[in-house]
């Protein structure tokens, strides 16, 4: 099963991904596409690596996974292929694998470095590294390996004995709030204290749930989603709206020794 997903900011009314589908499809192998998503905002590399992140590893192994966001980062911008944790990325070097993957990559090869960036252009150099992987099943060829990538990060939560100061990653669909702290750290400082997570000038959550409906309707809570990340919700309504939560806002954890 030839698998290929997309992850671009392409949007659904025009018709840049029907021609990137159409431009693979016409090498002339059987594709099944996969939309991850086509809405991620204009050039925003991090909501499109923090999505492709939390996706890709549903998938069957060895599918290949096209990025096409912030195609011209640059003047003359490179286009590389990365066989990691048995799947295929095909994306431009603008910062989005090292936002993705924080362990070091070993199978990195340049696929394209354009003198003349056009969309076109572009166009054939994805189409031509998704024919080559589906075919030969492996990235040796596709071009020169290289040992680096662009390198661009996500803030890093700030931890002490007692606190975590974190900040604001994403806010999804539904204006819940997904925050740069994940359940290790979490538990790691806090050592199963009571605590109270501050954000702006609302008064403090203190209880983690387990889902949204846990709390009446219209009654904000915290938890960890999905993708093991703490979030901000309001059952049936939303958080990021109804307290003017937008990306990198910061919060703080304080953790409560009981014996103070």
């Amino acid at each position: 099963m030839n698998v290929v997903t997309l992850t671009t900011d392409f949007g659904r009314q025009d018709y840049y991904a029907a021609v990137l589908k159409g431009s693979i499809l016409s090498k002339g192998i059987a594709v099944l596409f996969a939309d991850i998503s086509h809405e991620i905002d204009n050039f925003n590399i991090v909501q499109a690596s923090f999505i492709l992140k939390n996706a890709y590893q549903s998938f069957p192994k060895h599918t290949i996974h096209l990025i096409s966001v912030h195609n011209f980062y640059k003047k003359n911008p490179r286009y590389l292929a990365v066989y990691h944790n048995n799947h295929y990325f095909i994306g431009p070097d603008n910062g989005i694998f090292s936002l993705m993957f924080e362990e070091p990559l070993n199978n990195i090869y340049e696929i394209g470095q354009l003198t003349e960036a056009t969309a076109t252009a572009v166009k054939t150099v994805y189409a031509n590294a998704v024919a080559y992987i589906l075919k030969q099943q492996t990235l040796e060829g596709i071009g020169q390996q290289i040992s680096t990538v662009l390198q661009r990060h996500f803030l890093r939560p700030i931890t002490g004995k007692d606190q975590i100061r974190g900040s604001v990653i994403h806010i999804d669909k539904f204006k819940n709030v997904i925050l740069n702290i994940d359940r290790e750290v979490f538990e790691r400082i806090g050592q199963g204290r009571p605590f109270e997570l501050y954000f702006k000038r609302y008064d403090p959550i203190s209880t983690i749930s387990q889902n949204y409906a846990e709390v009446p309707a219209g009654e904000v809570l915290c938890l960890f989603n999905a993708a093991g990340l703490l979030e901000i919700a309001v059952n049936l309504d939303k958080a990021a709206t109804l307290f003017g939560l937008d990306m990198d806002e910061a919060v703080q954890i304080d953790f409560i020794n009981l014996s103070e």
